[in-house]
């Protein structure tokens, strides 16, 4: 008599790859026939759902890995509703699935949903495992030597690598067992991941969401600029990133197969282990700190920085997001943002500097924007970014740290290339003007089909003045806390 085989669930989330990708290959070494799931429950990850701009690479991404399943006879199986627990039940009776596998997600909300999860289905005496493909270490087993977490980055990059790097896990595809009867699948269309005003217009001419694009998009980063990364990566004119965040979040491309690509084709360059593998620690410290410290996804590290005297005011904050600031390279780090769903790095710091030192408005208002609006909204990644800027996480921004957004635009777009690519309105502006358009006369400004305050803002606050205010916040908050 032949041994009766029962299917065995991978619920796939943030892991939207089929190479590299720890609990399909599980399933598929111990002989299961296998059946892949997305379930949909949005309402579970509050209060950070999903914004719009993630959703819509999700859609694709979504569509793109049933593409390839269906290239080794599966497919994806999609599911939604209010409880994740509720929708894998129904799938276990429909199907007589006896194991269920994932890979661990580490945010604060996913970890309690998980957890839950995974007692739940225990007690039923269902085989359940969960592994970690989405960081390069479990943040579980990274401590210091008192045995607590890193909160300094330098030291943290340092202990890595002492550690041996995990290798990329293999996957026998050829040896992918599909279930002899597919349960029911809704259609991705239902889930409205995409907008229903056509916002995303013009989009896919910047993103190609699909892994084999986005493979291509690493091949010929490694190859033409990863040796000169730590030179052009601060200039948002130059194409000098990989633009790979997105990849990276949704798990298509994951961080132990970026890693070994990179460092194979720089044969060990010590440039690319301080320049670009670098970047890939910062990511593995957001995500540590956000898995030690999960209240930081609402509240400061830092404690007393509850006490900061923020000066709420929806004007301010409704010009930033506008990118009507009237400082050039802000305005056109929010144009970007909105026009494609993402935005240089450089610019990010700058644009959350003047948000939160020249308007002071709250962090937690520039965290909620980026994350309604990155393509790349990554909730570890996004704390950590905002924290730094306001002065109140870890490795944070000292308080007299004010980026004066004049000179950062001069100094990293000196030819103004970005700022006309993005404030058309500027383009005939001779770079000399292009960081401070006040500084022109009217008439001259009129010559060059400008005038202020009608096609584009003065100002929202003079530099020194915001700068002040920064500085004399910092001063009350220090006077606040030593009461």
């Amino acid at each position: 008599m032949p041994q009766e085989t029962h299917p065995a669930i991978v619920w796939f989330r943030y892991d939207l790859r089929l190479h590299d990708q720890d609990a399909l290959a599980y399933a598929i070494e111990q002989g299961h026939e296998i059946l892949p799931v997305f379930i949909w429950a949005p309402d579970e990850e509050s209060p950070w759902e999903p914004g719009g701009a993630s959703r819509w690479w999700l859609h694709h991404a979504l569509a793109d890995l049933d593409t390839q399943l269906r290239d080794y006879g599966s497919r994806l199986i999609i599911r939604t509703g209010q409880s994740t627990q509720a929708e894998l039940q129904k799938l276990i009776k429909e199907t007589g699935a006896k194991s269920i596998f994932w890979n661990r997600r580490y945010e604060p909300a996913g970890i309690k949903r998980d957890s839950r999860i995974k007692s739940a289905l225990k007690e039923q005496n269902l085989n359940v495992q969960s592994f970690n493909a989405t960081l390069l270490y479990d943040p579980t087993k990274i401590k210091n030597k008192s045995g607590t977490p890193f909160k300094v980055f330098t030291p943290f990059w340092k202990h890595l690598r002492t550690v041996d790097l995990p290798k990329e896990r293999p996957v026998d595809l050829d040896s992918l067992k599909s279930v002899k009867k597919f349960p029911k699948s809704l259609p991705l269309e239902s889930l409205n991941l995409l907008p229903r005003i056509s916002w995303d217009h013009g989009w896919l001419e910047m993103w190609q969401p699909q892994r084999e694009n986005l493979l291509t998009r690493l091949r010929d980063f490694g190859k033409n600029q990863a040796a000169s990364y730590e030179d052009q990566r601060d200039f948002p004119a130059i194409d000098g990133t990989s633009q790979l965040s997105p990849a990276f979040h949704f798990g298509q491309i994951g961080p132990r197969e970026a890693f070994q690509h990179i460092r194979k084709q720089g044969k060990h360059d010590p440039a690319l282990e301080t320049g670009v593998l670098r970047q890939l620690y910062w990511r593995e410290f957001a995500n540590h700190l956000l898995f030690h410290f999960p209240h930081t996804s609402e509240a400061p590290l830092r404690p007393e920085y509850q006490s900061f005297p923020w000066q709420e005011d929806p004007s301010f904050l409704r010009a930033w997001q506008r990118g009507e600031t009237g400082y050039p390279i802000v305005d056109a780090g929010m144009r970007q943002l909105w026009q494609t769903g993402w935005m240089h790095n450089r610019v990010r710091m700058i644009v959350a500097s003047v948000l939160v030192k020249h308007l002071l408005q709250h962090w937690m208002e520039g965290a909620k924007w980026f994350w309604d609006t990155l393509v790349d909204a990554n909730l570890a990644n996004n704390t950590f970014g905002w924290q730094w800027t306001a002065g109140c996480g870890a490795d944070a921004a000292p308080y007299f740290r004010v980026f004066n957004p004049i000179m950062q635009g001069e100094k990293f777009d000196p030819q103004g290339k970005y700022i006309k690519k993005f404030l058309p309105e500027l383009e005939k502006l001779p770079k000399k003007y292009i960081h401070q358009p006040w500084e022109l006369g009217a008439l001259e400004l009129r010559g060059l089909g400008v005038t202020l305050d009608k096609d584009y803002p003065s100002p929202i606050i003079p530099h020194p003045e915001g700068r002040q205010r920064a500085l004399d916040a910092f001063a009350e908050l220090k006077k606040r806390n030593t009461a």
